[in-house]
């Protein structure tokens, strides 16, 4: 059985709508071997699967404990989307009886961790430009995923803050006739086409269908078997859903850069994300990202990565409450 030091370590969970991944922290270091993955539906709430975890680990005592959630947090409380949990301060302490404790939501979490990623996490999809940014350049982080979310990364002198969002419920972009009938056809699930109905997981599954009903041939494909496809390139639909999904996320990046200005460039985070990161630069990211009218042009001051860390949630987590320990 593992043995750790009382007091010393910190716990690290980030928790999303059908697992949770925990780990032991050293500082803003993540300990790998220590990463640990648990199915919700085992247990009735975090509280159990926390303590599950700190069994599994030797009944380690931890100095400090910080969660990521997959939802919105307000007030030190957060409230899954996909999950009927709630998670306060008090309950993350008792579970843990860590001194020190807190709760970010899961896009906060990547955000903490820009600046402190590992060498080769960072995959470049639209160049910037050619002179470094400045330390504290503002850096946008966007969660493509589950679902879609976006929030600025601010480098104070204070430390690092990123202010919670829900930035994946706002209106759909609309640029064109097929983008119209894409937010008509994503409106019926719930009366709203929002930017997260699309760019998602099972957004790219409503589009491949968007385009079969298009076509005369609606058909539902899941999101992993239209990314395979695209792979194999053995059905032009998967590619043509991916080419539409590609075109509107750099719509939705380019405008919220313009919101922004993440001169420290902006960072896509997510398993779609990821999954997408070989066909951004070929089916329109860029020219989508940067069709800004007169300011096409300043466009060019922002370059787009995608973060290929998938324990980034965790190292942010990390970061966040090593920093909250420094004072």
């Amino acid at each position: 059985m593992p043995s750790h030091p009382a007091n010393t370590l910190s716990l690290v969970a980030d928790i999303g709508g059908t697992n949770t991944r925990c780990a032991l922290a050293n500082g803003a270091e993540v300990l790998q071997d220590t990463v640990r993955r648990y199915s919700n539906a085992d247990y009735p709430g975090l509280e159990a699967v926390l303590q599950q975890y700190l069994a599994d680990e030797g009944n380690v005592d931890p100095a400090a404990a910080c969660v990521a959630v997959a939802g919105p947090v307000r007030d030190g409380t957060a409230t899954m989307t996909n999950l009927d949990w709630t998670i306060d301060k008090d309950t993350l302490a008792r579970a843990t009886r860590a001194e020190t404790v807190s709760i970010l939501n899961d896009l906060q979490a990547q955000g903490h961790a820009l600046g402190d990623l590992a060498d080769g996490a960072v995959r470049p999809i639209v160049a910037g430009p050619d002179t470094p940014p400045s330390p504290n350049a503002v850096k946008l982080v966007v969660g493509v995923g589950t679902g879609f979310n976006a929030a600025p990364v601010f480098d104070t002198a204070g430390g690092r803050f990123v202010p919670p969002s829900e930035a994946g419920h706002a209106n759909l972009p609309i640029r064109n006739e097929q983008e119209l009938r894409l937010c008509q056809y994503v409106s019926t699930a719930h009366g709203f086409p929002a930017v997260e109905d699309v760019l998602s997981g099972r957004g790219l599954e409503r589009v491949y269908a968007f385009l079969g009903r298009e076509a005369g041939d609606e058909t539902h494909v899941a999101a992993k078997d239209i990314m395979a496809a695209c792979a194999q390139g053995s059905d032009p639909r998967a590619a043509e859903a991916a080419a539409v999904f590609s075109r509107v996320l750099g719509t939705v990046c380019g405008n919220l850069s313009l919101i922004q200005l993440p001169f420290g460039g902006v960072y896509l985070v997510g398993g779609v994300a990821r999954a997408m990161a070989p066909y951004l630069q070929a089916f329109g990211f860029a020219d989508a990202f940067r069709d800004k009218g007169r300011f096409a042009g300043f466009m060019s001051n922002f370059a787009v990565n995608v973060v290929e860390d998938d324990y980034a949630a965790l190292s942010g987590s990390a970061s966040h409450i090593a920093r909250l320990l420094k004072g």
